[in-house]
């Protein structure tokens, strides 16, 4: 019955640290990335679709992201998006392909980043250390309920603590590379 508690709980915090891991992909680091464009929707014939969805995304040289769209009628569309997005890249268009050229990072930019990055570290932390409260509580009613004995108790708050502080270690790291990632020129 515990370990049904403690597997919920892992997958709960794992789905924390993927949250995380698209939200650090989304991260403009200097270098090109397809994920930069991942969240970007594009409004073709009244219909909002995500970018992958019309072109293929591609990276030919590290400072450069290429957008090739199976419908040559959706370029205007897909340029339109770009402009419209948070990414602040001007699309280049010669027809056929979509390019953005990825600007180096200024250092002030670097440092903003580095913050942003070490704010969605901590809110991952904290979705982790919510799952771990609830899962908590769960734990305390059922031995409150007496579907457990005391000693159950502490074992499973002792096992629910090692999956925590996996997930924390893990997130820790996650935080790190992408820091690194940002400061590296």
């Amino acid at each position: 019955m515990i370990q049904e508690f403690l597997d919920d709980g892992e997958s709960r915090m794992q789905g924390a640290v993927k949250s995380l891991i698209s939200d650090l992909d989304a991260f403009r680091t200097g270098r090109a990335n397809p994920h930069l464009v991942d969240r970007i929707t594009v409004e073709m014939y009244g219909v909002e679709m995500h970018l992958q969805q019309m072109a293929v995304v591609s990276v030919p040289e590290p400072q450069q992201i290429a957008i090739r769209p199976y419908d040559a009628n959706s370029i205007s569309a897909i340029e339109r998006a770009i402009m419209k997005s948070d990414l602040g890249i001007m699309p280049n268009n010669d027809g056929k392909i979509i390019r953005l050229n990825i600007p180096r990072l200024t250092e002030e930019r670097r440092r903003s980043l580095q913050r942003l990055v070490s704010q969605r570290v901590e809110d991952g932390k904290v979705a982790v250390r919510n799952v771990r409260r609830d899962v908590l509580n769960d734990l305390r009613e059922l031995e409150h309920e007496k579907e457990i004995t005391e000693d159950e108790l502490h074992l499973g708050q002792d096992n629910l603590q090692e999956l925590t502080d996996k997930y924390v270690n893990k997130i820790d790291e996650l935080g790190k590379k992408k820091e690194a990632e940002i400061m590296e020129v």
